[in-house]
């Protein structure tokens, strides 16, 4: 899912193409896609872009009428730039943007059609789609602290809660707390002060590192290959890999359609945090450290109960 630094990069790239520019025409090409119904999807037709913004993970275009298209890519969408009527591919376009000068398109890859779009008018109507995180970049420490304190959660739960913070989700958490040297099943109301302040420092300094990267190859080239796996970074989408600061696999623990990726090494004092599945499998014969998980790996290991 396009977190935060992506979402700034799209941003920019949009800015230059579109802000300014008068929406010639509307594609729809799936009526799942959109998501709301009044205000028309005609209403925006024959309207220039009178300024662009971030909401959360969404992406919000102002019209000169007082109308909002607000775009949420979720898991599998992404934006594209295309010459002005550039033909749809069948497979996974879910609509045009054209402009005098080029066509914004939508896709979404696989069959979940998880992205959508809202017609909103008016900043009430467009404040109403955000979930009410704070900004990372902008807050102060003490606002910080305050926000995941509410709740008595895990790290990881914490961080990619939007209610509770802006734009951060499973990707950039990873980095965020493998940066932190942080478990991702800490509790929030048990971080010591200088934890809290790594925490922080480390949030906005991960999340600066990566949009500053996107915005340097946005003013290249749109940016069309948005990925939450990139091979630069430590822990995220590096389940068995090396980790970057010490060289130990990264392990895992599996949820849903999500995975956290950690370093026991860096983060957890080198013990390996229960996978839900995996722990189902083997009960009692969860490995409590890497150099378990390793033994039990070898060939003819048969656990601590003897198998």
């Amino acid at each position: 899912m396009p977190e935060l630094p992506d979402v700034e990069a799209y941003l920019f790239a949009l800015r230059v193409r579109i802000e300014g520019q008068r929406l010639v025409r509307v594609r729809l090409e799936s009526i799942f896609f959109l998501r709301s119904v009044q205000p028309p999807l005609a209403a925006l037709e024959g309207q220039r872009v009178r300024e662009l913004r971030r909401v959360g993970k969404r992406i919000a275009i102002g019209f000169e009428n007082d109308l909002w298209a607000v775009l949420h890519l979720m898991i599998a969408g992404r934006l594209h730039w295309k010459p002005a009527g550039a033909k749809l591919s069948r497979k996974g376009a879910f609509a045009a943007f054209d402009f005098e000068h080029g066509s914004l398109t939508v896709t979404e890859a696989g069959s979940k059609r998880r992205a959508s779009l809202h017609v909103v008018e008016g900043l009430a109507q467009l404040e109403a789609l955000d979930p009410g995180g704070i900004d990372v970049m902008t807050c102060t420490l003490t606002e910080f602290r305050a926000r995941l304190m509410v709740e008595n959660r895990t790290l990881k739960r914490a961080l990619t809660d939007p209610r509770i913070l802006s734009g951060i989700g499973n990707a950039y958490s990873d980095e965020i707390l493998h940066a932190a040297g942080l478990s991702p099943i800490l509790q929030t109301q048990k971080l010591t002060d200088a934890q809290w302040e790594g925490l922080y420092t480390h949030t906005q300094a991960t999340l600066a590192l990566w949009r500053d990267r996107f915005l340097a190859e946005a003013a290249e080239c749109f940016p069309e290959k948005v990925t939450a796996f990139r091979e630069e970074m430590a822990v995220h989408g590096r389940f068995g890999k090396p980790c970057r600061a010490c060289a130990e696999p990264v392990q895992r623990i599996r949820y849903a359609d999500n995975e956290t990726n950690y370093c026991a090494r860096c983060q957890t004092g080198g013990k390996l945090l229960a996978d839900r599945s995996l722990s189902r499998l083997l009960r009692g014969d969860w490995p409590k450290t890497f150099d378990e998980l390793e033994t039990l790996k070898r060939p003819g290991s048969q656990g601590r109960n003897g198998g």
